[in-house]
This record gives structure tokens, sequence and C-alpha cells, in this order.
């Protein structure tokens, strides 16, 4: 397979992710069967993202031309690729970047989403045959030449150690922020609950830190997270929420909510599902501060001069997790 068939495949496989074949419903229903979190309107929301962002044939093409050759390649390494599970299909920008390149690829999905990449991947197999030397799948991954692993803090000590020794992309725990200052219109913030609610909070792109100005508007912000007041029949969302509640009770801190979120003053970047952290800035200079200190784990910033409200989720193929070039590491191997 050449650079251009694959491309082809590719493209293909983003028609068939926004058909309505039937098959492919049923693995969509059985892929929240198995995660709780994989609602039908997160996993139909992360579909649609990736089939029209990533898998069109100009996109893939102005993309992949620097780094690949349209020849076939004479000498495919075998690249082991660990797959994190937070939102539906978030490792397939991982998939996708091997197969592009023309190597192999070993993977381990997450527990938590296996059902949708393992079936796309089968697709492709189905179409052309040859696809099955390229993409295998283990839960054990050995031998591999490259590896790309996608975990928590924790999980990237060990990928450390065990793939340190051998050409690596390790990720780690990130988030986003949003940066307001009130000039922000109703339709703005709208547009910024959707970067905080989608797929309830568990992305790296999600936002879970306001960096707001002295006086800003809390009351108009909550009234326009009331887009999301569904989510507080979920019944995980809604047990983390009435945990979290009844903590900032116990303890006395003061909070405000909207009866589907909690939005506490917090330094830290990172805030648990349901609660929205935020904290004040006075000068462009205290702010600059501020994001440098948490620098290493953010992601994306949305507001004025930034990415704008509503996009955050939506990244295009050059937007890599942690800034990491995955094409440029796969063509120098």
């Amino acid at each position: 397979m050449n650079l251009q068939y694959r491309i082809d495949l590719l493209s293909r496989l983003g028609e068939y992710m926004l058909s309505a074949d039937e098959k492919w419903q049923q693995i969509k229903e059985k892929a929240s069967y198995e995660n709780g979190w994989f609602t039908p309107e997160f996993t139909a929301l992360s579909i649609s993202n990736i089939a029209t962002q990533y898998l069109s044939k100009q996109k893939l093409t102005e993309w992949a031309a620097p780094y690949f050759s349209t020849k076939t390649m004479s000498h495919p390494l075998q690249v082991g690729v660990i797959m994190a599970g937070n939102i539906p299909l978030v490792g397939f920008h991982d998939f996708l970047s091997v197969f592009l390149s023309g190597h192999k690829m070993l993977i381990k999905p997450s527990s938590k989403d296996s059902v949708l990449i393992k079936h796309l991947a089968k697709k492709l197999c189905e179409w052309e045959p040859a696809v099955n030397s390229q993409i295998q799948f283990a839960e054990i991954l050995k031998g591999c030449d490259a590896y790309i692993a996608t975990g928590s803090n924790n999980s990237s000590r060990y990928f450390e150690y065990y793939f340190g020794k051998y050409p690596h992309i390790i990720r780690r725990n990130k988030t986003s922020i949003a940066i307001l200052d009130g000039t922000e219109t109703k339709s703005g913030f709208d547009l910024l609950a959707d970067d905080v609610f989608q797929y309830f909070g568990l992305g790296c792109r999600n936002v879970t830190k306001l960096m707001v100005n002295e006086g800003f508007d809390f009351v108009s912000l909550l009234d326009a997270f009331k887009k999301y007041e569904h989510l507080a029949d979920h019944h995980k969302y809604k047990n983390n929420y009435d945990y979290n509640l009844a903590l900032h009770i116990l303890n006395k801190k003061y909070y405000m909510t909207n009866g589907a979120i909690l939005l506490i003053e917090d330094n830290a970047v990172f805030s648990p599902i349901s609660q929205l952290h935020y904290e004040f800035y006075s000068d462009t200079a205290s702010l600059h501060e501020k994001l440098k200190r948490d620098a290493e784990h953010i992601q994306a910033i949305t507001g004025k001069n930034n990415i704008p409200f509503g996009q955050v989720q939506c990244p295009g193929l050059s937007d890599y997790a942690d800034g990491i070039n995955t094409l440029q590491f796969l063509a120098a191997l």
C-alpha cells in the first residue's frame, strides 16, 4: 500500500463513520453499554469531529506530504501504541498517524474504549486484506521498535521505565483553560459551555479552569451553562456532583452552582468531574505569571486572542497532543 492508497482507505473510513450502517450503529451502542461515560450524544460528537476534521483526502494529503513519500515503505517498523480511554476514540489520532506512515502498529487499547477502535480496524481489513499485517492488537506490547503511550502521570513513569530505551512519545495528564476578561457575550458563554461540558469534562481539551478578572459576572456564566443541565440526570455525573457538593458543604467552603456544575475558587488547574475551578487575575502580567506556572499541564487555551470558544474540542490534524509532532517522530524512525 502506497501513501495515496492509505489516504483513500482512511477517507472511505470517514464516510463509513458518518453513515447509518446498521452494524456501525450496533457497535456504537455496544460501546455505550461497556462504558457509561460514552453516551450516544458524546460518542456521535467524537466520531463526527474525527471524520470531518481528520479524514478528508485533501487534509490528509496536505498533512502527510512533508513527511512521507508516495512510494511504498520498504522497511516498515513495529510501533507499539498504548491508548487512553477517557473519551470515545481518544487514541484515533495515533492510530491514524501510524497507519498513514506505513509502519506497522501493535495496539493496546484501553479497556474503557476498545469496541470502537477494534471495529474500525476490522473494517479497514475487510476492505484491504493487506491491512491485517499492519494493524494488530495485544494486551502486552513487546518487541516493538518504538512506542507511543498515553496515560496518567502515574502510568507515564512505568512507560518511561519500560520504553525509555526505545524511540518513544509518552504523554501525561493535560487539561485546558479559558481566559475571561469580562467582555464576553451570552453567545460566547454558550460556546464556552461546550468546551467545559462535552464528554463530561473528561478530555484533555476540556476546560477545567477559568482565569477571570476582578468583578467577573458569574451569574451570566452559570445561566449560560444551563445548556448542559441535562447532564445532572446522568447517574455517574450526578454521583460526582453530589459527592463534591457534600464535601464543600461539610467544609463550609464557598461555592456557586446552577444545579449542574460547581464553581470553586482554586489555584489548581485540574478540577474533579462536575466542578470547575476559577482564579482571579488583576492584570496581564499576573495572568502571564499564572499561565507560566501551569504551562506543563495545559493542553489548550480558549478566549480572546486564543482558540475561539466552542472550538477547543475540534482539533485539526496538526493540533498534536502535548505539542509533540507525531508524524515527524514516525518519519524519523
